[in-house]
């Protein structure tokens, strides 16, 4: 029924717009067909992926993993059935397991069955004739045994010659001699709106190729501080994790690492790993097997509106000093919390992230150039750089006296408290605009528009006399962080008619 009332609608629409195209017409000689010449220029604008494939999909392995499962633990007699309740062994009776109440458990060899081993699918591509493979670090992380798959149908076992889980890069070696390589290109060069191509094998369906354009460039995922990712639309799937995004010269511009999906599939959201980055973490995993870091020794946060109106910036810009560590080479380095650093080297640092990326890819002890905004005024600086561990890199960002303006009863710190924190007010209770900003009880107040607090006066004077947008550098759970509190006029008003009082 519902097929038959499609059709008779849809006949009905097509002779409505028979008779309306016969009128439009005989008005209008304008709307006649697109004559065949035309129709070929409009083709040829669009972009042909013929060549790029022929040329560059032989390059484009698919990669194949298993890992081996955990031995199970040898359980002999009735122990593989102690703890469960006598009720639930007599539904197991009645259910059909053949054993009665002095049934030996015990199996021929005492010991469970071994379970399968786990399988995984992903893609990489061949950078050099002599078998050298970019792929992603969570196609092979853990895996036991690593299987290559070519386009002319040819396997090898590959290895591991270093992995990056922070980039999410891994490069993997076979035992192969004069294999065509990828072209590779600068991911520096790409341009938002320009087509692109993934090639790899998602769902095990090798040497597929997807187009797209795009859409973003150095985007940040709230998982990742380290890769400024490329964005595109180009369908990515569950196993093209690894393989290359091409531009139209088949040139490699990025990795396929990592989709935006609500279903587990393409929503039209997908990431690649920048091939300059790549590259470079590529030359330390082939050299030493891992990747060498700089460390600057401090906790950052990027500046919001809020916060660059109170530290007297136009626009929100730079990434602003929480913390520093004691004896790092920021530090050493005479640089200050509160300090807003503008450029790392000749990179202008936008947001915190930033000056993540660019410390992370310098190497350790190494010297560089660090501008910063301090009170005001620009000051440059030379730092070297310590050596990072894996956890160890810039991360983005922890008697009551009255209320006030800002909101926050404070009492002074106690002895032990100063030995931690230096000088600073323990906030008590925090209501109106300090709690609207995220200030709460139990924080610890260590300094008021970019100037440390020194007594619970200069922190008031501060706080009347700040306009309408306040920084307050707060010590919380063992970090140090930055808080714009918007400030009410009202209030300042109010506050002054008590005093005159």
């Amino acid at each position: 029924m519902i097929r038959l009332s499609l059709k008779k609608t849809a006949a009905a629409a097509a002779v409505t717009l028979a008779f309306t195209a016969g009128a439009l017409l005989q008005n209008d000689s304008a709307l006649s067909p697109v004559a065949p010449a035309a129709a070929q220029q409009i083709q040829s604008q669009l972009p042909d992926f013929t060549k790029l494939v022929e040329e560059n999909g032989k390059t484009v392995v698919s990669i194949e993993v298993s890992k081996k499962p955990k031995s199970m633990p040898s359980r002999g007699g009735s122990d593989r059935f102690r703890g469960i309740p006598k009720d639930q062994l007599d539904l197991l009776r009645r259910f059909g397991f053949p054993f009665g109440p002095d049934f030996d458990f015990r199996g021929p060899h005492d010991s469970m069955p071994d379970m399968p081993a786990r399988k995984g699918q992903g893609s990489g591509f061949i950078i050099s004739p002599d078998g050298i493979i970019l792929t992603n670090h969570h196609v092979i992380d853990g895996a036991d045994e690593i299987t290559v798959h070519l386009t002319d149908n040819r396997e090898f076992k590959g290895k591991v010659l270093g992995s990056d889980e922070k980039t999410d890069i891994a490069v993997v070696k076979i035992d192969a001699k004069d294999l065509p390589a990828a072209k590779l290109g600068s991911s520096e060069k790409v341009k938002v709106g320009e087509w692109v191509a993934a090639i790899g094998a998602p769902f095990g369906l090798e040497n597929t190729v997807t187009s797209g354009i795009v859409s973003a460039k150095s985007r940040n995922l709230p998982s990742d501080q380290f890769v400024p990712f490329i964005q595109t639309d180009a369908a990515v799937n569950p196993g093209n994790s690894g393989g290359p995004l091409f531009n139209m010269k088949g040139e490699v511009i990025g990795i396929n690492s990592q989709i935006f999906s609500t279903s587990g599939g393409f929503m039209g959201l997908s990431f690649a790993i920048p091939i300059d980055l790549a590259l470079q973490i590529k030359d330390d995993l082939i050299k030493d097997g891992k990747v060498h870091r700089g460390k600057l020794g401090v906790v950052i946060q990027t500046l919001t509106p809020e916060l660059a109106k109170s530290f007297g910036l136009e626009k929100a810009k730079g990434a602003l000093v929480a913390e520093v560590t004691k004896d790092s080479a920021a530090n050493k380095a005479k640089i200050e919390e509160g300090d807003i650093i503008l450029f790392f080297d000749d990179k202008e640092i936008e947001k915190a992230s930033d000056l993540s990326r660019s410390v992370a890819s310098a190497k350790p002890s190494t010297e560089h150039t660090v501008k910063v905004l301090r009170d005001g005024k620009e000051v440059t600086l030379k730092v070297k750089l310590d050596s990072a561990s894996d956890s160890d890199v810039p991360t983005e960002a922890q008697q009551a006296k009255s209320k006030g303006r800002l909101g926050v009863s404070v009492r002074p710190l106690s002895d032990e408290e100063k030995k931690k924190f230096g000088d600073g007010l323990f906030v008590v209770s925090s209501e109106g605009a300090a709690a609207k900003a995220g200030i709460k009880e139990g924080d610890v107040l260590l300094s008021v528009g970019g100037k440390k607090i020194r007594s619970f006066d200069q922190f008031k004077k501060a706080v009347e006399n700040a306009k309408d947008t306040l920084a307050l550098q707060v010590a919380r759970e063992g970090s140090r962080i930055y808080v714009a509190v918007k400030l009410d006029d009202k209030e300042k008003k109010e506050e002054k008619k008590e005093e005159k009082k």
